[in-house]
């Protein structure tokens, strides 16, 4: 049998992936991606940890499942909006529906769609009577968790990925493959079976891992929150600071308006001092925490 060189690979962890598609199936000429599955699966793990949470501490499910379909709505809009405002000139001409409802097209940006969770729970606190606080404090810990498992659609994808690098987590990716190379990782290429690989940062691991164990120490804190509101800042100044960092190493940034700055860095230190200032308002006793209310057993009355 013919040897059949990688698609994917660690050499330093000497892991391989062959044969690693991109489509799952076809249904009528309908491609079905990987990367689509894992933004769905995300989306899915996201709100079941928040509905668990929810139904813990006595609050109506239904408000959540609420937040699930405005917010799964207004993240995808972001989405492709944040996207689209700072790549606007490929676009250019075009009907701006017609490019933004174009999600098979390509070009997501995780920070429209976070943007876009938060606006969703600002209208659900509104239109329900719930304090914004019980809400972030309940979902606020679930955006890590769907970010974590949505960054593995990059790896299908061939996406997401930075320059080069020989560290241990170095990632060996086709470069017929790969999604927005550039001049610099292609003439770094080596020839392997007959192949070229670019050697590169895998920076969607980094944040997928990242946003995984952020996930697990607010679940882990929660309980011992100091004030109300609390999970949603220290979410944002978690998660800013991976990003600033992550983001410098990528070759896909979105730059700020011909600034050459990368636009999610600058998100990302909006986060942070925004984060910091609301974390310093709460630990300096300007808001205390409420208990989170649990449901109580009915008693039985003797007949």
């Amino acid at each position: 049998m013919p040897y059949t060189p990688p698609d994917i690979w660690f050499p330093n962890l000497n892991i391989y992936f062959q044969r690693l598609p991109r489509v799952i199936f076809s249904i009528f000429g309908f491609e079905i991606y990987w990367y689509a599955v894992m933004i769905i699966l995300g989306i899915t793990c996201a709100a079941l940890a928040a509905f668990w949470y929810a139904h813990k501490t006595g609050q109506k499910v239904g408000d959540y499942l609420d937040l699930l379909i405005l917010g799964v709505v207004l993240a995808f809009i972001g989405l492709r909006v944040y996207y689209l405002i700072f790549n606007w000139d490929q676009y250019r001409g075009q009907p701006f529906f017609g490019v933004l409802f174009n999600l098979r097209g390509g070009g997501l940006a995780i920070y429209g769609g976070i943007i876009g969770a938060l606006l969703a729970g600002i209208i659900i606190s509104w239109r329900k009577k719930i304090p914004i606080s019980t809400i972030t404090d309940t979902a606020g810990p679930s955006l890590a968790l769907g970010q974590a498992i949505g960054r593995i659609g990059n790896f299908f994808n061939r996406e997401a990925f930075g320059g080069y690098t020989d560290n241990l987590f170095a990632m060996r990716i086709r470069a017929d493959q790969a999604m927005y190379t550039t001049p610099e990782l292609l003439e770094q290429a080596v020839d392997f079976g007959g192949v070229m690989y670019m050697q590169v940062h895998p920076t969607f691991l980094y944040e997928a891992v990242f946003n995984l164990l952020l996930f697990t120490a607010l679940v882990i804190y929660r309980p011992y929150k100091r004030f109300d509101g609390e999970m949603i800042f220290l979410y944002m100044l978690g998660y800013g600071v991976a990003r600033f960092f992550i983001e410098g190493l990528r070759t896909d940034q979105l730059i700020f308006f011909g600034t050459g700055l990368a636009a999610s860095q600058i998100v990302s230190v909006i986060f942070v001092i925004f984060a910091a200032i609301m974390l310093l308002r709460g630990y300096m006793g300007w808001s205390k925490p409420t208990p989170a209310p649990v449901r109580r057993k009915r008693r039985r009355r003797r007949k």
